[in-house]
């Protein structure tokens, strides 16, 4: 066995140990809570040549369905990628509160006007100059395919500790992680 596989082995036996596995709609719940609650995405599309990009984004809304929302102008460089591309990458990081969320999706362009009324804030004036009547305004729906998240299991201060006692009793971790997957 190489060692790269016995590092992959270790790693996989460690996540195993370490996180507390939660599906299904408890699942999908929480990560409806986190994706709201972080707001801020870095939304990973494929740009002409293939490579990946990322830019931040806020989310607007998790919908009934599970599907997420943001705002995004017709003419910009990620509809263009996501039209060529359909499948995006999220990720949400809240370090300060040890939580992750990973989706992978597919992205598709909606014009939707009651939704954007429904959506819209004045904190996007920034971006769109003049609110909900800026040329080219849309929505981008990303359709999530499976996502993943990561956050403590006691809580932030719980989890440090045990962190720190794994690391200096050269142990794994006990239960530090909650992981849910969909």
């Amino acid at each position: 066995m190489s060692d790269s596989n016995a590092h992959d082995e270790t790693e996989q036996v460690k996540d195993d140990v370490t996180a507390a596995e939660v599906t299904g709609e408890e699942a999908r719940a929480r990560l409806k809570e986190l994706v709201e609650e972080i707001d801020i995405a870095a939304f990973t599309t494929r740009d002409a040549r293939g490579e990946l990009v990322s830019r931040p984004m806020s989310t607007r809304e998790v919908d009934e369905a599970g599907d997420i929302w943001f705002f995004t102008l017709d003419d910009s460089k990620k509809v263009h990628e996501t039209e060529r591309h359909h499948e995006v990458g999220l990720a949400y990081l809240d370090t300060s509160g040890h939580r992750y969320v990973s989706v992978a999706g597919r992205a598709e362009v909606v014009h939707d006007r009651a939704r954007m009324e429904r959506l819209y804030s004045p904190s996007l004036d920034i971006w769109f100059e003049d609110g909900l009547e800026t040329p080219g305004i849309a929505l981008l729906r990303v359709t999530p395919v499976s996502s993943e998240y990561w956050e403590p299991r006691h809580g932030k201060l719980a989890t440090a500790a045990g962190m720190l006692k794994a690391l200096v009793t050269h142990d794994t971790p006990d239960d530090t992680m909650v992981h849910g997957r969909i």
